[in-house]
């Protein structure tokens, strides 16, 4: 009778032991169904946030939000179509020079530092007016925003009446095409320290804050409009002061072609002025050619790695 109640009770035992043992093997199929669940729902979650993070990425790949931000707020006396362009000289002048420009592009400086004086000396006699147009070429090809802030602090400086000056400034002051150097506001504050009366409490803060930041994108968004071949892109009355390459136009063939505008002699008696220059001295249309030929600074970066930040004689063919 023993034998038979310690057997009933090893079985039952056993039997004690193998159920626990399937608990135990339910509920650890449990916790791993509920891990698994987990590890599963936490990988969605991570692709769902990794493909949002490239679709950010990607929508604004070549875009600089902070050029897009805010209402469009053109600088004080901004004139022409959309009022896009900022005028220096007198306005009553019969010849208008308008330039399509970027702070950063080395081809405008070198058109800047050949053409600057003459220009000043026909404004300052109230034979010709200037249109200056602001792009921000370079910081879509190279990277940075220092075209975007050069040209907001540039418009910055017209609405204190100081244009003009600090375009020079800024221009005789340019870094390296690859040295995003006025992505930096207090760069273009210490060079606005050079233009007297410019810096003022109102000026650093429209530097700071962007204030023309979507007028400056506005302006190149007309450029590219206009499809235009780069920057420097200069016309004379309309017409490209560089696209005739047999004789292009000096600092000198500009002068005497506005005033004989100004004089009312027109294209004849230029074009004669034009020809005679070019016979009279060799050494100075050799310079005009070398120096005012179109920009390299195009809207194929290509042209910015192949060094056209050298000068405009590199790469400016225009075709």
């Amino acid at each position: 009778m023993s034998d038979k109640n310690d057997g009933a009770n090893r079985d039952a035992t056993k039997r004690s032991a193998r159920e626990r043992l399937l608990a135990e093997r339910e509920r650890q199929k449990t916790r791993d169904k509920r891990r698994r669940t987990l590890i599963v729902a936490a990988a969605v979650v991570g692709v769902l946030a990794l493909a949002t993070v490239v679709g950010v990425i990607a929508a604004n790949a070549g875009k600089d939000t902070s050029a897009k931000g805010g209402p469009v707020v053109a600088p004080s006396g901004a004139t022409g179509k959309d009022a896009l362009a900022i005028q220096t000289g007198k306005p009553e002048a019969k010849a208008t020079l308008t330039v399509w420009e970027d702070f950063r592009c080395p081809a405008c400086k070198s058109f800047e530092d050949n053409y600057r004086d003459t220009i000043h000396e026909l404004e300052a006699k109230g034979l010709l007016k200037v249109d200056y147009h602001l792009v921000t070429l370079i910081d879509g090809n190279m990277g940075g925003s220092g075209s975007l802030k050069g040209a907001n602090a540039a418009a910055c400086a017209q609405d204190a009446g100081k244009f003009s000056e600090y375009h020079d400034v800024l221009f005789q002051n340019q870094p390296q095409e690859v040295d995003d150097a006025y992505g930096k506001n207090a760069k273009l504050l210490e060079l606005a320290g050079k233009v007297d009366g410019l810096v003022t409490p109102e000026f650093k803060a429209c530097v700071e804050e962007g204030t023309h930041n979507s007028w400056v994108a506005k302006s190149h968004e007309a450029f590219a409009a206009g499809n235009f071949r780069g920057t420097p892109t200069v016309l004379l009355d309309g017409k490209d002061i560089f696209s005739d390459q047999a004789n292009p136009l000096t600092p000198q063939k500009l002068k005497e072609k506005v005033e004989a505008g100004a004089k009312g002699s027109g294209g004849a008696g230029a074009k004669g002025s034009e020809k005679d220059t070019g016979k009279e001295s060799g050494k100075d249309a050799g310079k005009g050619e070398a120096k005012a030929s179109p920009s390299a600074s195009r809207t194929a970066s290509k042209n910015s790695a192949n060094g056209s930040g050298n000068g405009t004689g590199n790469g400016s063919s225009g075709d």
